[in-house]
């Protein structure tokens, strides 16, 4: 729907209102009248587990009136000595905040924040509440750990969705903009959530980047390569050599099937296989299916059977050769370790090297997705999946966007909806969007034997393909990758999971997150890196004795894993000359798949 330009005459802007009262009266019925009941449903049942963990939060303060009363108190002094602050401040006299956002939170980088009165006066008012409501909640005693994670997380949550930086009258932005354009900001950004709610057929998705900029193959996954084998589960990718010679041992990438395998192929500058590629590596990659419900009973032996070991033998048929090196990224780091260790329990000892980007093989401290994992949680999302055959993408987005809210969730709503602005195209962002589904069986399997019972470190506490897993009996050399702000896979836990493994260890600590760290290609000259060439018991003995690197890990582990190649090279491979026939180009008709698409630009 078109929005009318600035200037336009009052019956111009009289019917655009009319068109989008129209489409909100229609859009938000629909979206209350399919919502109301869920929610009502959802607020009986407490599916979270947040009533039930406030319930015990006011229990144990009502416990100790004391430690209430003093942080009331405490919180009454500063806001006695902002209004202190602020009026000398009003008067022209120079006042030192009492509050102040970190420097990396850019929820108050507009200069009104510290100019202008009114906003200055807001913004603290709000941080003083913010930080005194989340360290009352954290400093209550004898609270059940489950429940203080929960109060601690939500809290959060609760606290960010009320920073005066998400609500129009309290913007400084948004205010100007609504002075200059006449309110028509407001008028797009309604347009733009109701786009988001049809978008979403009735769930509200909102747009984090302008998805018909991008098409696979074209500005995102378009390393040339061709698909030239598949399963019920994934389709192999081989890549096009750029060196005349090649390594021997051929590299096998397994990405998690929580998302799509392109985020290692954004885009040239950015891409690690393309980078792996000119190393002189014959690089083959995963491309998981992206599943409904026909697919509703594939478990995890099954990716372990059809997805990672069908992998590993296509990869020797088209190359003829029998040693191969191996990565798994998240998840996929996770099927890593399960498939070295079915390996291991045969005899088979195809594998060369093993690398690990922020996977999981301890998950003892899950860190906050641990929030969303409990029994009464897998119960009811087993009941949702088992209903429909599979958890859909959509809502396991959700759950790590709200892991980072103020950069995931709120700023794309100060943007779409208050600015009227449309997203940025960013293909990251792009990757991010395009959900996957996750089969019900293989999922609640994952839940409750890895991250709720922690039994894939105990040997022989999960069996895999008839094999019990025993990752001590992995003797192959492996390197792990992990990055020091994860919130997904937190780097000391993958240092536990690490020393499982019964063979020679590298371990490296990246700057950044779950993503940012990984894909820091060398030319970015972004981030660092942390070495420790000895592997103590404990993660914080490894940081004090580790050494720190400028840049991108990648040349480190080009250095690791050239030297456990040898020197010897063949002639480079091409897609389809040898054991294999090419099925199709990349990235391949399951990578294709995406699930509520728009489409592309020409």
């Amino acid at each position: 729907m078109e929005i009318a330009k600035p200037g336009a005459s009052p019956e111009e802007m009289h019917q655009v209102c009319h068109e989008v009262a129209e489409r909100s009266a229609r859009i938000l019925g629909e979206f209350a009248q399919r919502h109301i009941a869920n929610s009502v449903s959802a607020a009986v049942s407490d599916e979270l587990g947040i009533a039930k963990a406030y319930m015990d939060l006011y229990a144990r303060m009502l416990a100790n009136p004391m430690a209430m009363a003093g942080a009331s108190t405490s919180m009454v002094l500063d806001y006695l000595q902002l209004w202190q602050s602020s009026w000398l401040k009003m008067f022209g006299v120079e006042s030192k905040p009492v509050a102040q956002p970190a420097r990396s939170d850019p929820r108050f980088k507009d200069d009104d924040w510290n100019s202008n009165f009114l906003f200055d006066f807001v913004k603290q008012s709000y941080l003083i509440a913010s930080r005194h409501i989340q360290h009352a909640v954290a400093s209550v005693d004898g609270l059940p750990e489950e429940s203080q994670k929960k109060v601690a997380f939500f809290t959060r949550q609760y606290v960010d969705a009320l920073a005066p930086s998400n609500f129009a009258l309290t913007n400084p932005q948004v205010v100007r903009e609504t002075l200059a354009s006449g309110g028509q900001n407001l008028l797009r950004g309604l347009n733009n959530l109701l786009g988001d709610i049809e978008k979403g057929e009735g769930q509200l998705r909102i747009s984090m980047t302008d998805e018909r900029h991008f098409q696979l193959g074209r500005n995102v996954a378009s390393t040339p390569g061709k698909v030239v084998f598949q399963t019920d589960l994934m389709q192999l990718i081989q890549y096009l050599p750029t060196t005349a010679e090649v390594y021997r041992r051929p590299l096998v990438i397994i990405p998690p099937w929580i998302n799509k395998y392109y985020i290692l192929d954004l885009r040239p500058t950015n891409s690690f296989i393309k980078w792996a590629v000119e190393q002189g590596h014959t690089v083959f990659v995963v491309s998981w299916v992206n599943p409904d419900a026909r697919l509703a009973q594939k478990g995890f032996d099954d990716y372990l059977l059809e997805g990672a070991l069908a992998a590993l033998e296509a990869a020797q048929r088209a190359t003829g050769e029998q040693k191969i090196n191996v990565i798994g990224y998240c998840l996929g780091g996770t099927l890593l370790g399960c498939t070295l260790s079915h390996l291991a329990a045969i005899g088979d000892a195809r594998i060369g090297c093993s690398t690990f980007f922020v996977s999981l093989l301890d998950f003892s401290t899950p860190g906050e997705l641990g929030v969303f994992i409990d029994e009464q949680q897998v119960q009811s999302l087993e009941k949702k999946m088992n209903q429909r055959g599979y958890l859909e993408g959509s809502e396991m987005a959700s759950t790590f966007n709200i892991l980072r809210a103020n950069d995931l969730v709120w700023s794309f709503v100060i943007n779409n909806y208050l600015l009227g602005k449309d997203p940025f195209p960013f293909d990251l962002l792009y990757w991010n969007s395009d959900s996957t589904r996750m089969p019900a069986k293989m999922h609640s399997f994952y839940l409750r034997n890895m991250y709720m019972k922690n039994l894939l470190g105990v040997p022989g506490g999960i069996t895999l393909a008839g094999q019990p897993v025993d990752l001590s009996k992995v003797k192959v050399p492996a390197y792990f990758i992990s990055t020091a702000e994860d919130h997904i896979a937190p780097w000391k836990t993958t240092y536990l999971g690490a020393k499982y493994l019964g063979g020679p260890l590298r371990f490296v600590l990246g700057g950044s997150g779950h993503i940012a760290g990984i894909v820091n290609p060398p030319a970015a000259k972004k981030y660092h890196y942390w070495t420790n060439e000895a592997t103590p018991d404990s993660p914080d003995s490894w940081f004090e004795g580790a050494t720190q690197h400028p840049g991108s890990w990648w040349p480190d582990w080009q250095a690791w894993i050239d030297a456990r190649n040898g020197g010897e090279k063949v002639p480079a491979r091409v897609p389809g000359d040898h054991g294999l026939k090419v099925l199709e180009d990349a990235p391949g008709s399951y990578a294709l798949l995406r699930l509520g698409a728009k489409k592309a630009v020409s």
